[in-house]
């Protein structure tokens, strides 16, 4: 199924526009899901199910992403129907790998690919923490799992585009990842898919890099107004001295619902 609008131009909550963003938000929950846990008995047998088809909302027409597609597909070939404990094992242990010991050096948190020294918690974090703070949402304990997951940007980008469906908002969303997830989700995706011995997580990173990718394209051709370059992010982030850049609007007091 193809989900692209004529125009970034629709009232909200009607029309094409509208209806975009809500299959890109399906989309964007969707691979959520898939990084956020270790995959269970009745998940994979869902998956093995319906993900054979083109199971996304949004189409993917680029050869990076028709790519990423089939190394996803052939993923879930390699996971035997009748599964056993082992193999359940053996993609625990790779969700770990990838996940939460940074076994494989593919963090899922963004300061520590853009922060000089590879830490977390580091200045990425904060300024997403801002950008939920200026829609209202929180995470639920940042301490288990940091505002700059990809979990939990995912999640927010299906929340920006659900909530008020529009150009503002898809503008919103545009700005988001151009400053954060796609400064470094393309890294993720190949060092997961040359380094995992799992072709089904190999599969998962490079289609989320390639979907986030292809998917800000789109938004620039129903935007009107091109992707900037990766020198210009690196310059809005880290303005030069005395020069004043506008950020997300300050955090207004008052309950913020958590995932």
């Amino acid at each position: 199924m193809s989900n692209r609008p004529e125009q970034a131009t629709d009232a909200v909550g009607a029309g094409p526009l509208a209806r975009f963003c809500a299959a890109v938000a399906e989309d964007l929950r969707a691979l959520a899901l898939l990084h956020d846990r270790e995959l269970e008995r009745d998940m994979l047998l869902s998956l093995r199910k319906d993900c054979y088809e083109d199971f996304l909302g949004l189409e993917l027409r680029g050869a990076k992403g028709r790519e990423a597609l089939a190394l996803f597909r052939e993923g879930l070939s390699d996971i035997p129907s009748a599964l056993d404990q082992g193999t359940l094992d053996i993609l625990a242990a790779e969700f770990a790998d990838i996940y939460l010991n940074n076994g494989l050096g593919t963090s899922p948190c963004e300061s520590v690919w853009l922060d000089e020294d590879g830490l977390i918690m580091q200045e990425p974090m904060f300024q997403i923490r801002q950008w939920y703070r200026r829609y209202g949402v929180a995470v639920e304990d940042w301490r288990k799992r940091t505002d700059d997951h990809l979990v939990n940007q995912l999640q927010f980008l299906a929340i920006l585009l659900e909530t008020e469906p529009g150009a503002e908002r898809l503008e919103a969303a545009a700005r988001f990842m151009d400053e954060h997830l796609l400064r470094w989700i393309e890294e993720f995706g190949e060092r997961v898919a040359t380094r995992s011995q799992v072709r089904f997580y190999a599969g998962l990173a490079f289609l989320t890099a390639a979907y986030l990718g292809e998917l800000r394209d789109l938004m620039a051709e129903l935007l009107g107004s091109p992707r900037p370059s990766a020198e210009e992010i690196e310059e809005r982030m880290h303005p030069k001295a005395g020069v004043a850049v506008a950020g997300p609007a300050p955090f207004v007091p008052g309950a913020a619902p958590t995932w």
